[in-house]
């Protein structure tokens, strides 16, 4: 199982800790699809007992990263082609809403943070990076919102398709695409027209959408 081996018999939020490494660990593809999440294993890495590890998996069912099957016990998940559709169905809605609230709000600091986190992205050739990068450009210009549980509902719909959008960048060479599309983002928001950031947030989304679909039986 590809998870580094860490400590934690004293800490206090033991659940917690397991929980963010192996969330980290299914998002960014180093537990792959389809495999088991064996609790005494987890338990011996981390020098902790299985009840912190079955709080963990427990979260992590929740939010759909994980599934228990029949003989296996819990798995990594999968994301069939209807679920990816109604992911992004939804951050289509919900997303563009978020940033035309935000942009009447945004100082100098959230611009400047939003343009480095694009810059970033740009410059980045390392595809493990995208998706951290791409989060920290998007939440930049949300966070301005206000709206913190529209933030956390995004953060969790972000969480099921973020290896998957990662892959699809590589197979679709899609980073300039994307770049270009946040940049005309940055632009609106920094012109303060919020309906315009609205809009061209909802074609980003539908773009990546589309391409996803097209690739998603490539990525598995």
């Amino acid at each position: 199982m590809k998870l580094k081996s860490v400590d934690i018999s004293k800490t206090a939020s033991a659940s917690s800790i397991v929980f963010e490494a192996l969330r980290k660990a299914i998002i960014e593809g180093e537990l792959t699809e389809g495999e088991p999440l064996r609790q005494d294993e987890i338990a011996r890495l981390f020098n902790t007992s299985r009840i912190p590890v079955r709080e963990a998996i427990s979260r992590l069912e929740e939010q759909g990263l994980v599934k228990t099957q029949r003989y296996k016990g819990a798995v990594v998940s999968g994301l069939s082609v209807g679920e990816a559709e109604e992911i992004f169905d939804f951050r289509a809605l919900i997303e563009p809403e978020v940033i035309r609230r935000a942009v009447p709000l945004m100082s100098p600091d959230i611009l400047d943070a939003a343009r480095a986190s694009c810059a970033a992205f740009s410059e980045s050739s390392n595809p493990m990076h995208w998706g951290d990068l791409n989060r920290d450009f998007h939440s930049a210009l949300y966070s301005a919102s206000g709206l913190q549980y529209h933030l956390d509902v995004i953060d969790n719909a972000m969480d099921r398709v973020d290896r998957y959008l990662r892959a699809q960048l590589v197979l679709s060479n899609g980073m300039e695409r994307a770049n270009d599309e946040h940049l005309m983002i940055l632009e609106a928001c920094a012109a303060g027209d919020a309906s315009l950031a609205a809009e061209r947030t909802r074609l980003h989304i539908t773009s990546a959408r589309q391409s996803l679909i097209q690739n998603i039986h490539s990525l598995r």
